[in-house]
């Protein structure tokens, strides 16, 4: 039994006769060439089951009826995505949220370029400012959305005692319930949160962005407006473009800061497409119309999403 196992160990390590060599090196060979994948393997197939899992079930479920009186899992064709096109308040959900990207990425953009611009030159203090500044980045939305909530409060906000500190007269403004004041409401809060993100992002795009010819262009006296078209966009554009991709993309999925503001209100003025889905899913219960509306915003980001980044491609 010791031979045995003496020569079985021999031939796992290479050593036995010369005919089981050959097979034991191309063994050993082929494992470490996929040592690696095997490695990963674990890992890939967690992140398989967390996120692929889900999505499949989804895509199932959108395709049954189920509701909260009525666990029915045959097979209901396309159903609950006909009824998407027959859902105003649907539509209307995503025409705010289209409201919201298209004015607070711009703002959000150009106050973070401008600040980016203020603190490109080494001025003392520079570190501690900009700690300061992205401050409003690491708090999480939720909180955010609470806070300014209670400065726009009525009676004892901040903000109306400012404005009428500065009107000389009472101000009262009902930010969060006037359907004139509560987008700019939103817009404000969330500017005010995520434009720290921009500035971060095009700080360090201006920072490499090349000095010789920056110098060049002032020794031939161009003006800043020239410079900034001819020299400073074209070499920070692909970060632009990302940037305005992930801030994109984290509007068009915006819950929480509207959730702390407004729920949505008032009625469902500034209910986004997240809210909506959030109120099918967990107040009406409605399962399998919930999973449907969920696969036409995946449908309609990634169209976006690959006409963007095509269109990056392209101007590459």
């Amino acid at each position: 039994m010791r031979s045995c196992f003496l020569e079985f160990m021999m031939t796992l390590s290479g050593i036995s006769n010369g005919t089981e060599q050959p097979r034991t090196g191309r063994l050993g060979r082929l494992l470490e060439d996929r040592l690696p994948y095997l490695i990963v393997a674990p890992a890939i197939f967690i992140l398989l089951l967390v996120g692929l899992f889900p999505l499949i079930y989804s895509l199932i479920v959108s395709f049954q009826r189920i509701t909260m009186t009525d666990n029915d899992t045959s097979f209901a064709g396309l159903l609950n995505y006909a009824e998407l096109f027959r859902d105003a308040r649907l539509w209307a959900s995503l025409g705010h949220t289209a409201l919201i990207t298209a004015v607070a990425l711009p703002l959000e953009l150009v106050i973070g370029f401008l600040m980016a611009q203020l603190f490109i030159d080494r001025i003392p203090g520079r570190q501690l400012f900009v700690a300061l500044l992205v401050l409003p980045t690491v708090i999480s939305p939720i909180v955010a959305g609470a806070t300014w909530r209670l400065m726009f409060d009525v009676r004892f906000g901040p903000i109306g005692q400012i404005l009428s500190f500065f009107a000389g007269e009472p101000v009262r403004i009902l930010w969060t319930v006037n359907p004139g004041y509560v987008y700019p409401a939103i817009i404000i809060c969330e500017v005010w949160q995520w434009s720290p993100f921009m500035f971060l992002l095009l700080l360090a795009a201006l920072s490499n962005v090349d000095q010789s010819q920056l110098e060049a262009a002032e020794i031939d006296g161009a003006s800043y407006l020239r410079v900034l078209r001819a020299i400073i966009l074209p070499a920070i554009a692909p970060v632009i473009a990302v940037a305005c991709l992930i801030r994109g993309l984290d509007l068009v999925r915006i819950f929480d800061i509207i959730w702390a503001l407004t729920e949505g209100g008032p009625g469902s003025m500034t209910e986004t497409i997240s809210l909506y889905t959030y109120v099918q899913g967990f107040t009406q219960f409605e399962t399998s119309y919930t999973a449907a509306i969920s696969f036409l915003v995946i449908a309609l980001l990634t169209v976006i999403t690959t006409l963007v980044l095509k269109r990056m491609e392209l101007t590459r």
